[in-house]
């Protein structure tokens, strides 16, 4: 059997460091807001290259603390609406939600799956105070332009980067500098999950928000601990939302492999990419870059269940991200009258297929032999 994802293989590759790590952090019995939070921020602020970082105690309440933050200094209002792409994992729509505030839901470039920069433009309306762009599987929205749109609307530009982490922004403008921009500080804010399938997983949940708002810092810092900056003193209400100590403490030993690790994925994903030839299996777009770390490597298929089946019969694992658009979830049925119909035909067809750091050549060309076949 081909695994979709082998945490065990992937974590095992630490195993010494994060042995290491759970025994310190044992010994020092500071496990809530400790050293390791306060050191992990640092190291993953610097390596988004944005001048803070706040750990969450997961993705989805990263991105509800940036919302709640922004009403909290005056930046947003309970009721604004805020665009978000249609066809994202729910907790994107949810934390606009969370955060009283209203989501418009948009329709993605049917190429990238990113959120369409022309149907953004059309649902911007004088009640839309910002947009979220989520980087899908990975690759990056059409940054340079959302961020023309939303300077030129004055919305607030947020980056959900669940998916993202360590992908390179690369300029269409070449008169720019050459310097190396990656997700997290593509925006006014970003929110990260850590949960454990993704390319920098925690061993349980975790998130972040990065920023270079130094208001909105102070803000999300003071949400995620009660309200409180001194224990037993509370200046607003807030949440419990902390990056535990030792998740921290994990993190730090894994992100030093972070870019190693998105290469391999870059790597098998052009392999997939060049040697699956088969008219009944739609590959993912790929411009070839950095832009792209390959959280999930997603095809499209007419058939997925007779897909899916030939995928059983051939042991290869696999997983739909996701198996049902956010509006005709029960949970969204305020959405369900929607009419978003490159949304439902993504969610129907798309399929996805092994890709991680510890995937051997073997097995590689093994899905790719298999796939051919089909």
């Amino acid at each position: 059997m081909i695994k979709f994802l082998d945490l065990h293989k992937i974590n095992n590759r630490f195993h010494d460091e994060l042995e290491a790590s759970f025994s310190s952090s044992l010994d020092a019995s500071h496990f809530i807001l400790g050293d390791n939070v306060s050191k992990f921020e640092n190291e993953f602020a610097h390596y988004c290259g944005t001048e803070y970082c706040v750990g969450t105690a997961s993705g989805l309440d990263a991105l509800t603390l940036i919302l709640k933050g922004y009403i909290e200094i005056g930046k947003l209002n309970k009721g604004d609406k805020v665009i978000v792409p249609a066809n994202t994992f729910i907790a994107t729509i949810l934390s606009v939600l969370h955060a009283d505030l209203e989501p418009v839901l948009v329709e993605p470039n049917p190429e990238t799956y990113n959120l369409s920069v022309e149907e953004t433009e059309i649902a911007i309306t004088k009640d839309v105070k910002a947009i979220i762009m989520v980087h899908l599987y990975g690759q990056l929205a059409d940054i340079e332009s959302l961020k023309l749109l939303s300077e030129k609307h004055n919305l607030l530009l947020i980056e959900d980067a669940a998916q993202a982490h360590g992908a390179v922004a690369i300029s269409k403008n070449q008169k720019l500098n050459s310097k190396t921009i990656k997700a997290g500080n593509l925006g006014h804010a970003a929110a990260f999950s850590f949960y454990p399938s993704k390319n920098l997983g925690a061993l349980g949940d975790g998130g972040a928000v990065t920023t270079n708002d130094s208001d909105l810092y102070d803000a999300i810092a003071l949400l995620r601990n009660y309200g409180s900056s001194v224990k037993y003193s509370h200046e607003i209400i807030g949440f419990n939302s902390r990056l535990d100590d030792l998740q921290a403490a994990f993190l730090s030993v894994k992100l030093k492999s972070l870019d190693v690790d998105n290469q391999k994925r870059r790597t098998i994903a052009k392999q997939y990419i060049n040697e699956i030839d088969n008219s009944k299996i739609q590959l993912p777009f790929y411009n070839g870059t950095d832009s792209h770390v390959f959280y999930a490597f997603v095809v499209v298929v007419d058939d997925r269940e007779d897909f899916i089946k030939f995928l059983n019969q051939n042991n290869i694992e696999w997983l739909i991200h996701y198996p049902i658009p956010p509006h005709k979830q029960k949970a969204l049925h305020r959405f369900s009258h929607l009419n978003l119909p490159i949304t439902e035909q993504i969610h129907k067809r798309i399929i996805s297929l092994p890709i991680s750091p510890i995937i051997t050549d073997k097995e590689v060309q093994t899905v790719i032999k298999v796939l051919n076949t089909y």
